[in-house]
């Protein structure tokens, strides 16, 4: 850092430059002064080296954030990262091309294994660093250079006996060696959308056999990829870390959407192209490509294929209608969604003939809001759909909910469900219900994101859609439309004919 100039002497010298007559040799000195900061300044950190090197970069807070961790990766003081971000967001300029041929700036020396879900992807990554570390911008950054046989794209040597070894996943890397590993999304897209675990299985198993057991002493890993699935090469790898307490990770997560609601590089993509996506994604692939929050079923107690899809345009006729509110926490924690599910209770015959209680999700709210906001739309919601039973639980911002909606005239039960306070015993309490096939949902999006965090508890990142559901079903339960022997008794409920449609 000896070598750099301070923002002062910068802005000094910048203005002597104005001053001076155009055939001054100090113009020259100057210039020279100048030319020697930024290439001290770019050999010691990343970010100015992106910005030299990529006159178009777009810079986004997400790209500091990586361009920390790298820094730390090459200075020795970080071993093992994982970066997960969504598609479209720099990852493999970053990771796979600027890092390798900074690194190899700084370490002409070092060795680096590049990684890609195919060979040829791999050995692009190596030709467009080779092609960077060859030209003069670089050379006048550099005393790095290519050995005088370097004319592999995916084998190359620096003149300081560095090696680069670019290869593609399921590769062999006998006779190799790394100071740094990067791995860039080793999954491709066609094997993901397969959905077998042996997919990814057998990535793991190439990782941990062969490219981790290249590492030089002391040498790091980078992982950089977009998540597919819970069982993918970030969720084995810690997964298996923490098992076996091996390698000690640090995993930074971006997901493309913040939970302020604000895109994470809000410079180059708007809210509304994300949601425009969001829209045409399956609820699974949004939540894993893009929010890096993949649901799996692993341990799950509502499986997906235990709904029931209505499959018609119009809800059923319904008898009942119950609404229900689980409600954020304090107001200041905006990684809180207050959520609201509404249900309807229709008949139907079952195997036999009879006609049974069945109930079908009608409608699903999810969102971060400040009180008077909730207040408001609690009030939207009963309008809208004239609940026969309105539930919100007494906890958070449920209680005063509870006060103002009351003061409005509204009836709601304050409710604690009696199977338990505890949020898996709630679900495991309506489990039956999905298993006897009664349950419903339409096939539509905001349906199938209840679905999916329903698929995902105990394990997902958010639970809030399952709380409101869980109170909805177990006053179903409850409530004298299903006769259950284990239920406890509950007040007889009137039916009548709701119109909503």
């Amino acid at each position: 850092m000896s070598d750099l100039l301070t923002k002062a002497e910068i802005k000094q010298y910048m203005k002597l430059l104005d001053t001076l007559p155009d055939n001054s040799e100090d113009i020259l000195k100057i210039w020279r002064l100048l030319k020697a900061h930024k290439k001290a300044l770019c050999k010691d950190s990343f970010m100015p080296f992106v910005k030299e090197m990529w006159s178009s970069f777009i810079e986004g807070h997400h790209h500091k954030i990586m361009a920390d961790a790298f820094e730390r990766v090459a200075n020795g003081e970080l071993k093992r990262l994982i970066i997960n971000m969504p598609p479209r967001h720099t990852k493999s300029e970053f990771a796979s091309f600027l890092f390798p041929a900074w690194f190899l700036g700084k370490f002409p020396e070092k060795k680096i294994i590049q990684t890609a879900h195919t060979a040829e992807l791999a050995v692009g990554f190596g030709r467009k660093v080779r092609n960077l570390v060859g030209s003069p911008d670089y050379q006048s950054m550099f005393e790095t250079k290519l050995s005088s046989d370097s004319k592999a794209a995916g084998r190359w040597n620096t003149n300081k006996g560095g090696d680069y070894f670019a290869i593609g996943v399921g590769g062999a890397v006998t006779g190799k060696g790394a100071d740094v590993l990067v791995i860039d999304d080793p999954h491709s897209e066609q094997e993901a959308m397969q959905g077998s675990p042996q997919v990814y299985d057998r990535v793991y198993e190439w990782y941990s056999s062969g490219p981790r057991q290249r590492l030089q002493p002391g040498g790091a890993i980078v992982l950089v990829m977009t998540r597919w699935a819970k069982r993918d090469l970030t969720g084995q790898i810690i997964k298996n870390s923490i098992a076996r307490d091996g390698d000690q990770w640090e995993v930074i997560e971006l997901p493309a959407l913040l939970p302020s609601g604000k895109p994470l590089w809000s410079e180059f993509w708007k809210v509304e192209e994300l949601e425009a996506i969001k829209s045409e994604l399956p609820v699974s692939k949004w939540e894993a490509q893009y929010q890096q929050n993949p649901t799996s079923e692993e341990g799950a107690i509502i499986k997906r294929e235990m709904w029931n899809i209505w499959e018609e345009d119009d809800p059923p006729p319904c008898d009942y209608i119950i609404q229900s509110w689980d409600t954020a926490f304090e107001k200041h924690n905006r990684a809180d969604y207050s959520a609201c599910t509404t249900w309807g209770i229709f008949y139907k015959a079952n195997s036999t003939g009879e006609e049974v209680a069945n109930i079908i999700l009608l409608d699903a709210f999810k969102d971060r809001m400040e009180f008077p906001d909730l207040k408001q739309t609690a009030y939207e919601f009963y309008e809208q759909w004239q609940p026969d039973t309105l539930i919100v639980e007494k906890k958070a911002a449920g209680a005063p909910l509870i006060y103002e909606m009351r003061k409005m005239g509204i009836p709601l039960s304050e409710y604690t469900p009696s199977k338990g306070s505890d949020k898996i015993a709630r679900v495991n309490a309506v489990s039956d219900l999905f298993a006897s096939g009664i349950v419903w949902c339409p096939d539509k999006r905001w349906a199938e994101e209840v679905v999916e965090e329903m698929a995902s508890f105990p394990n997902g990142e958010h639970d809030d859609l399952v709380d409101s559901s869980s109170q909805a079903l177990i006053r179903f339960r409850q409530g004298g439309f299903i006769k259950i022997p284990t239920d406890e008794p509950d007040h007889e409920f009137y039916r009548r004919k709701a119109k909503y449609y």
